[in-house]
């Protein structure tokens, strides 16, 4: 490859390439306004011309010859192997969350996912824990659903909220 090539231009390039991608699905949305005048497309064009701005100045900043700090934190080990356990942890939860979101709904699932990475990345108290995942699995069922009038499934809850 050529000389100008390094792996900190593959990364702008591919933010870049993410937010096109997100602003060209969101055009494609088509839902009314929720009652707070906000409508589901809305967030994702945020998002997605945040991510083109933000990969537009990356790929900028590489090409006059920015690069990316070794790391130099104190709590990080740069030698260290990578913890395969915690990666295929987290994979493994999300897949499952994606595997069962239609069976368990997003309140039960989300609250599952929420807690199962918690507990993965190392949580020392599991009932806060999941205290906090059904909170937040709640929350987020409430702004998507009442607040952007986004549909997500109710599984077993259908109805009670």
């Amino acid at each position: 490859m050529a000389r100008w090539w390094r792996p900190e231009l593959g990364l702008a390039v591919v933010v870049l390439g993410l937010g096109v991608f997100v602003i060209a699905g969101t055009l494609d949305v088509s839902a009314a306004a929720s009652q707070l005048g906000i409508g589901p497309r809305f967030f994702p064009m945020l998002v997605g011309g945040a991510m083109v701005v933000v990969g537009l100045f990356y790929v900028i900043d590489v090409l006059r010859g920015g690069h990316g700090d070794p790391e130099e934190s104190e709590d990080v080990d740069a030698d260290a192997p990578a913890d395969w356990r915690s990666v295929g942890l987290v994979s493994g939860i999300f897949l499952a969350f994606a595997a069962l979101l239609n069976v368990l709904g997003w309140i039960i699932g989300a609250s599952l996912l929420f807690f199962g990475l918690s507990v993965a990345l190392g949580a020392e108290h599991k009932v806060r824990a999941a205290v906090v995942a059904v909170v937040m699995g709640i929350a987020t069922y409430l702004l998507f659903v009442k607040g952007l009038g986004v549909s997500l499934p109710g599984g077993p809850l259908q109805g009670v909220i």
